[in-house]
């Protein structure tokens, strides 16, 4: 007897959407199809009123977007960290917008983007287009911080002036309709990538939202009201089922992605086989960028460290780790100290103290309970502060995964390689360039004396840092907010081995072949810089700033009426409320 063979059976579908939802995706990339030739006729000068449109829009919604942000956090109206939401949403976005703008009326008028901004040799040979701060405001608020975008190596100060511009340079030719899939834990980072495919690249943009932001998407359409009803915006909601529909869509021309190295092999590659390996070809076949975050070095340059420069250094490495609760691509994880620095111990002391008493929040990102687990299964003996992890690495113990495990939680490591001076800096480069996962970001802590003793050797091993966004004396999320540098991982990351992703944004100089961002800032906060600037003659040195405890870090005590204040200002140039911002910076 033999059996009748059958059809096999169609595997099902990983991820599978309704008829009604297909149809309404399908019908926001007509649309966004049909804005392409509307933003292609646009003339330079059109699209400059355009931005200014959005720029008042953005304005009016920014209250609502911090207090509603704040909320989906868990931070209530009274939370001394609720001032993250406006720095990390609408300010930062204001601050794009002003940078945009300026661009583009450079070009719009003849000129060029780069007219008047300070262009020299970094380490290498690279050109340097020192991009900040462009403002007057700025030099006066951010006095002391200062910004450079590296080209990469062999591009020229003429190639660099040549290309500034990129898709606005030829204005109608389309790069046809872009998906951004948002990220999910800051409320700028999915409306500043459809930014950049809109100007870098003359792509309209569907934006699909994180399902952790789908409380922002009311504002997000009153805000980008100017960008929707002409067709050159769309935003949607969806998980994972939306975003795999989205990916394999014909007719959008290309993806960017902001979010985790596994979400980009998802996208790439496709579902794992049956034995849990990669595939051998990629299923999506139209370009990819990604910011997909790392492993991030805070180094600790040894010095003669006050009593005070080890406590506001503390808190600042805190900082670092802390803010949105960890829950951050560029969250410091590895600090990195010399292990025969004579303040080590007091260092360490400084930064326990720190680190515990920072507020208290929730980790509130999806996930986070399961990383932490995984810190504390990895590391028995860690320091538990309630919510959060301190590890600290001694002797035998294993970094390993310290080194490689993006925990995205309250986790935070110490480890120490041998040396002082420009040995330990060239070690502590090493260890991160060869040791940690990721190139997004790097952190520096280095004293005015000593950084000054290091001569050209610290310039030296700035530039064999191997990162996309390096800051001395101040965190990597201040170049994140600073819209004339860029942000992405360090050039030369594939699909087949992706790291901290592919290409950069932000940008609004507009720069082509972009290797790096180095920000600056000052070792000192006002008034102890007095002390340091007048003692140049004896070595010490350092740069000014007005600015007592900034207003981002998490021990700032008026943190949050200063970021509200700062905001509003960039949103009606008042200067009233500027003066009353002011003041309660002093008292920080």
């Amino acid at each position: 007897m033999t059996s009748t063979p059958t059809a096999p059976a169609k595997p099902a579908p990983t991820h599978e959407i309704g008829e009604g939802e297909r149809e309404r995706l399908d019908t926001a990339i007509a649309a966004l199809q049909t804005g392409t030739q509307a933003w292609t006729a646009l003339t330079l000068a059109q699209r400059v009123t355009l931005l200014r449109q959005v720029r008042t829009s953005v304005a009016t919604t920014a209250e609502d977007w911090a207090t509603t942000a704040a909320a989906s956090k868990g931070l209530d109206r009274e939370h001394p960290l609720r001032g993250e939401e406006w720095l990390s949403g609408p300010y930062s976005v204001l601050g794009a917008l002003d940078a945009y703008i300026e661009t583009l009326s450079r070009l719009a008028r003849g000129a060029n983007p780069l007219d008047g901004i300070t262009i020299d040799r970094a380490p290498g040979g690279r050109t340097r287009v020192h991009a900040f701060p462009l403002t007057g405001i700025d030099k006066f608020l951010l006095s002391g911080f200062t910004g450079e975008v590296w080209l990469e190596p062999g591009i020229t100060p003429r190639a660099a002036r040549a290309s500034a511009g990129l898709g606005q340079r030829t204005p109608t030719e389309s790069g046809g309709v872009g998906l951004v899939l948002g990220a999910g834990n800051v409320t700028s980072i999915p409306v500043l990538d459809v930014l950049y495919e809109l100007l870098a690249s003359n792509r309209t943009a569907l934006l699909k939202v994180n399902p952790t932001q789908d409380s922002l998407v009311p504002i997000y359409k009153r805000a980008f009201a100017p960008l929707i009803e002409p067709g050159f915006l769309r935003i949607v909601r969806g998980g994972p089922a939306v975003g795999a529909y989205l990916t394999a869509h014909p007719d959008l021309a290309h993806v960017h992605v902001t979010g985790s190295a596994a979400t980009f092999d998802a996208i790439v590659w496709g579902p794992k086989t049956s034995t849990g390996n990669r595939r051998k070809k990629p299923q999506l076949t139209k370009p990819i960028t990604a910011e997909l975050g790392g492993v991030s070095p805070i180094i600790i340059v040894p010095g003669a460290w006050t009593d005070a420069d080890l406590r506001h250094q503390a808190e600042h490495v805190a900082t670092m780790r802390l803010q949105n609760s960890g829950h951050n691509c560029i969250a410091g994880q590895v600090v990195i100290l010399s292990s025969d620095w004579d303040q080590a111990d007091a260092f360490r002391a400084a930064l326990r103290r720190a680190y515990a008493n920072a507020p208290e929040r929730s980790a509130w990102y999806p996930g986070s309970a399961s990383r932490m687990q995984h810190a504390a299964d990895d590391y028995p003996d860690a320091l538990v502060l309630g919510d959060r992890v301190l590890v600290e690495i001694e002797g035998d113990d294993d970094a390993t995964a310290l080194e490689n495990t993006e925990y995205f939680a309250p986790v935070l490591g110490v480890v120490t390689v041998p040396g002082t001076g420009q040995e330990f800096l060239d070690a502590a480069v090493a260890y991160a360039n060869d040791k940690l996962q990721g190139t997004l970001g790097a952190n520096l802590l280095i004293d005015p004396a000593t950084e000054k003793q290091l001569g050209a050797g610290f310039e030296r091993a700035i530039a064999a840092l191997r990162y996309g966004s390096i800051a001395i004396n101040s965190w990597t999320a201040f170049a994140f907010i600073t819209p004339t540098l860029t942000w992405g991982a360090f050039p030369g990351s594939t699909i087949d081995d992706v790291g901290s992703g592919i290409g950069v944004v932000h940008n609004a100089l507009l720069l082509d072949g972009v290797e790096r961002s180095v920000l600056r800032g000052p070792f000192r906060p006002f008034p102890r810089w007095i002390a340091g600037f007048l003692s140049l003659s004896k070595g010490g040195g350092g740069r000014m700033t007005i600015l007592p405890t900034p207003p981002w870090f998490v021990s700032s005590r008026t943190g949050a009426e200063v970021s509200e204040g700062l905001t509003r200002y960039r949103a009606t140039g008042k200067l009233p409320g500027l003066v009353k911002t002011l003041l309660a910076a002093l008292r920080a």
